[in-house]
């Protein structure tokens, strides 16, 4: 005759058991689309911390509809969901902070297309969502080299920034080209140099170190461009500038 505790350990492993049973026939991937989003809506839900929450507001996120997740579970959740861009459609279309952010993981590259691109672009909230997209899809896409000249010329602080954030990405991401569309950038760099909107004028910045950071040739000009806009008399120039040429003139 089984203890008492006998018993309740048992139970506990049967519980377990049907858990990760349940667990199995609830996998995105063996539901429809709907199913899958009502997956991940509920997983995000399960994780979410008040800590998390409280991070998003601590590094200037604002988003609508967030839950409060952190990176590694929502890159956690991607790997679960797998690639599906019909999937990546749906959660995009939820509004959902976390859900848009898995898209960056679960979409597929070459099903990317650049209406999509604008689309989703036009609705970026916040620094977070603009800057993963960017860096973790669309500058895997064909398409990438083109919005950034599109999207240099934005009204929208966002889509501004998506712009540099997206050439900072290709600066680090982008093996198969040469010096001259980096080079032919710095004149969007240095135009979109008096905007000082604060995520626009991070978001040059960062796309000039970048760029300096990518070969020698590159720094030289990115050099001279950083010497130039930190002499300018534009106050936001004159940030980029002289950021840009402390981390690129610095010993590595």
């Amino acid at each position: 005759m089984k203890s008492r505790g006998s018993f309740k350990k048992s139970t506990a492993r049967v519980g377990i058991g049907e858990s990760e049973r349940a667990a199995r026939v609830a996998k995105p991937s063996e539901g429809s689309v709907q199913d899958q989003v009502s997956y991940a809506l509920s997983w995000l839900k399960e994780k979410s911390t008040a800590q998390d929450r409280d991070n998003l507001a601590r590094f200037g996120i604002t988003a609508k509809k967030a839950f409060g997740v952190s990176m590694k579970n929502v890159q956690e959740l991607a790997k679960r969901l797998g690639r599906s861009h019909d999937l990546a459609a749906a959660l995009w279309e939820t509004g959902w902070y976390e859900a848009r952010m898995l898209t960056s993981f679960v979409d597929e590259v070459d099903r990317v297309t650049p209406s999509q691109m604008d689309r989703w672009c036009r609705d970026f909230d916040n620094w977070g969502i603009c800057d993963t997209l960017c860096f973790h899809l669309f500058d895997r896409t064909p398409h990438a080299w083109s919005k950034v000249e599109r999207w240099s010329s934005g009204r929208d602080e966002f889509v501004k920034r998506a712009a540099f954030a997206l050439l900072a990405s290709l600066a680090l991401h982008d093996k198969a080209s040469g010096d001259a569309p980096f080079l032919a950038s710095l004149e969007l760099v240095e135009r979109a140099s008096k905007d000082d909107r604060n995520f626009v004028k991070k978001g040059v910045n960062w796309a000039l170190r970048s760029i300096g950071r990518r070969n020698d040739s590159l720094r030289s000009a990115a050099v001279v461009l950083s010497r130039r806009l930190a002499e300018s008399t534009d106050a936001p120039a004159r940030w980029i500038g002289k950021d840009a040429l402390r981390d690129l003139t610095r010993k590595r």
